[in-house]
This record gives C-alpha cells, structure tokens and sequence, in this order.
C-alpha cells in the first residue's frame, strides 16, 4: 500500500532565543493509504501539532511534509494550501464547530458550498450512514453531543477528502459514544480513507491499525 503521508526529519520550535521551546525533534513518520492511525501521549506532548503541522495549519521549523509525494511544506501559496485542504483533507476537532443558525444538514453540506458546489445530497447521505439522517432538519442547538459529533464527522467528509485528521474528537463524549466514534473511523479506514487521530484515550489503539505514542518530542511505534 502507497504512503499517502511521509514527514521526514519534522522539528517544531516555538519562540526565539532563551525562551525556545521544542515541540517536536527530528520526527520521521510514514501513513499508508486506507490506514487508520492513532497518534497518543498527554495533553502539551505535540500531538495537535504534528497534527496542525500534517493539516498545514502551521509551518515547522526545519524537516519535510510530504502528501501523496508532494512536499506540502514547500508550497508558499496560502491560496493553493487552503485548496488542498478542502479538497483532499478533512478535519474533526474535540468541539463540533457546528454553526447554530444552520440546520444539521446545511452544516454538513457547508464544505461544498465553499467549492461552489451543492451538496446537500451527499450530505443526507452522509447523516443517514452515521445514524442521524431523520434529524438532519434539526438545529445544533436541538442536538445531543454525539450527534454533534457525528455530524462533524460527516462534514469532514463532505468533499471525500483522501485524509481525515481528527483532534481529539472525542474529549467530550461518553465512554458508549467515544466507542462508536472509533468503530466509525474503523470503518473508514476500510473503504480507503485514511484517518490520523491524537487523541489521550488508551482505548483508541484498540480500534486502529497503527499506534504511535508521542513523549519527549519523539514518536514511538507501539502497535
């Protein structure tokens, strides 16, 4: 299987002189395609980072990010950066981020807008797959939280994005519902999605393919 992700040499150092702070030291890294990968380790261990680093949300201090060969940390362009990432990747945070004036379904839809695209079809489609379609009319605000959840995941997916990264998605969930989560991204990773989740609940690498754990700036192979 074809690496869709390779980080060669990756350092992350924020602030200058005395008050340096290394994040992250020479992290090597490869993802095969259709892989679901759990990166672990606490909370300030560089986990959303390297993440923030993959989504090129941020810029590292020295070392390479390549995306299905193309070395991403070479585009200076914001334009073509902001392209890539809402054409090819997607993005789950520990907060939903739904918007409270749009209906379930027009926020899961909102990704294709944003390519001048109409997407509410794969949108129900979407919410019908995670168990959601018959409230795709209701606001957020009418919403339990793994419904929320839910529904952010299938706006991540709106755009069939190559990657999903995924920040801790399931801070805010309960044990049944954090479960569910990860079955979901299971089952993405089977139909050829790749998913990168940080995340400091143990129980994640039961459900992944590969496991690192991130302490003192380096990654570790664990699964």
């Amino acid at each position: 299987m074809a690496d869709i992700i390779e980080i060669k040499n990756l350092t992350k150092i924020y602030g200058q002189g005395k008050e340096n702070l290394c994040v992250l030291e020479d992290v090597s890294l490869s993802v095969a395609a259709g892989t679901f990968v759990v990166l672990l380790g606490p909370s300030g261990s560089g986990k959303s980072t390297l993440l923030n680093l993959i989504g090129m949300l941020d810029k590292p201090t020295a070392g390479q990010i390549f995306f299905q060969g193309r070395e991403i940390t070479a585009i200076k362009s914001e334009t073509k950066r902001s392209d890539l990432r809402l054409n090819k990747m997607g993005f789950v945070f520990q907060f939903d981020g739904l918007l409270p004036e749009f209906s379930l379904l027009e926020n899961v839809a909102l990704p294709g807008l944003m390519n001048g695209k109409n997407k509410q079809k794969r949108a129900q489609e979407l919410l019908e797959n995670f168990g959601i379609g018959a409230i795709s009319h209701k606001m957020p605000a009418d919403l339990s939280g793994g419904e929320k959840q839910r529904a952010a995941i299938a706006r991540a997916l709106c755009n069939k994005p190559l990657l999903l990264l995924a920040d801790e998605p399931t801070g805010n969930l309960d044990a049944a519902r954090k479960e569910q989560v990860f079955k979901d991204f299971a089952a993405l990773a089977k139909e050829g999605i790749t998913i990168l989740m940080v995340t400091h609940d143990v129980h994640a690498a039961d459900f992944a393919d590969v496991v690192y754990t991130l302490q003192e700036r380096k990654l570790i192979k664990t699964k």
